[in-house]
């Protein structure tokens, strides 16, 4: 038997080994989630990516697509291919990046499902089932992005309340309601940490990638170009907006926020609404010789159907989201600034 000095020094020992191991437990808690972002080279998916990465760190952030990157976005940081309709695939990558996050960008936009529905079905809603289930699997946090498509004729349009009748009339809307609807089930079946925000249009300076609100993209490379732009949609036509940071933030701010005050799993979020007429008004004092003229196409069946103005009161009340781009005026003087910067259009 050990000498009683020996001993109590061992017990020490055990216990300071002890109080290591409980520290090193604390310390893996606290490093920074892996993140894989699906169909990352849309509007959304760039911005995100980048700024997960200045929180998080460029290596724990992975966008993915089955489109071939651009040598800037190859050469920021973790690229892979991920088909979101092969779900062996998609766990590989998962246990092999040993994923905590999911964020789902991968979809067909409203005007281009249209056009498409097959694919869409098969997009928009096959591919969330697959992440869905992988999420459910594998214990992710998973974030998938809803819109103001999924709300329908049938809802109140100004405001537009957070829980009210949802009977979207086109493939897309469809596609979100379901994504919605099947992300609250796996929450409550199964514990699922299932996030989801509707934006309204988001507004950036990335070129219009077939959206029923890129109108208020298009606007400004069209206008800063050559001064002229044919809107597809009314000029009185009210549509909810966001500038394309506020975006960013409020998906960060929604994915950090604590799950004791989240009160719903989906929230509405905006900023401001206008009209193409009040937008292009907006616009004028920034080019004088401006021509904004209107000929609506099949997309103003769409806009017809979809909220005026987004209450977000319960995203603002739960998780203290707050846009910093309240107003078309501020929107305006980012987006002139952003398009010029981004070498997309001549000095007015």
């Amino acid at each position: 038997m050990l000498p009683l000095p020996l001993l109590r020094a061992t017990a020490r020992m055990a216990a300071g080994g002890g109080a290591r191991r409980h520290f090193s437990r604390s310390k893996a808690k606290a490093k920074p989630p892996r993140i894989l972002i699906t169909g990352s080279l849309g509007q959304l998916g760039v911005p995100v990516a980048k700024f997960l990465r200045g929180h998080y760190g460029v290596e724990n952030v992975i966008m993915s697509d089955i489109i071939k990157p651009t040598d800037d976005i190859a050469s920021s940081g973790p690229y892979i291919f991920a088909d979101i309709l092969d779900f062996k695939g998609l766990q590989e990558i998962v246990v092999t990046h040993r994923i905590d996050w999911l964020i789902h960008f991968s979809a067909l936009l409203s005007a281009i499902a249209e056009q498409n529905v097959p694919l869409a079905v098969r997009v928009n809603i096959e591919g969330m089932h697959n992440v869905i289930e992988l999420a459910k699997q594998y214990k992710l946090r998973v974030f998938v992005p809803s819109t103001i498509g999924a709300f329908g004729p049938e809802s109140p349009r100004a405001p537009t309340p957070n829980v009210t009748v949802q009977r979207p009339k086109t493939i897309y809307g469809v596609a979100k309601v379901h994504a919605e609807l099947l992300g609250e089930y796996y929450f409550h079946r199964f514990g699922l940490d299932f996030r989801c925000l509707r934006f309204p249009g988001v507004i950036s300076s990335d070129p219009p990638g077939g959206g029923t609100t890129d109108y208020a993209v298009a606007i400004f490379h069209e206008v800063l170009r050559g001064g002229r732009y044919e809107c597809y949609l009314k000029p009185d036509t009210r549509l909810p907006m966001m500038y394309i940071e506020d975006c960013v933030r409020a998906l960060w701010s929604y994915m950090t926020a604590p799950a004791e005050r989240l009160r719903r799993r989906v929230y509405n979020v905006t900023a401001m609404s206008f009209t193409p007429e009040e937008l292009a008004a907006a616009l004028a004092p920034h080019v004088p010789a401006i021509s904004v003229t209107y000929r609506p196409d099949s997309r103003q069946a769409i806009a017809d159907n979809w909220p005026q103005i987004l209450d977000d009161s319960e995203a603002r009340a739960d998780w203290g989201w707050r846009p910093e781009v309240p107003d078309v005026q501020s929107l305006v003087q980012r987006m002139v600034h952003d398009v010029r910067a981004a070498g997309l259009a001549h000095d007015a």
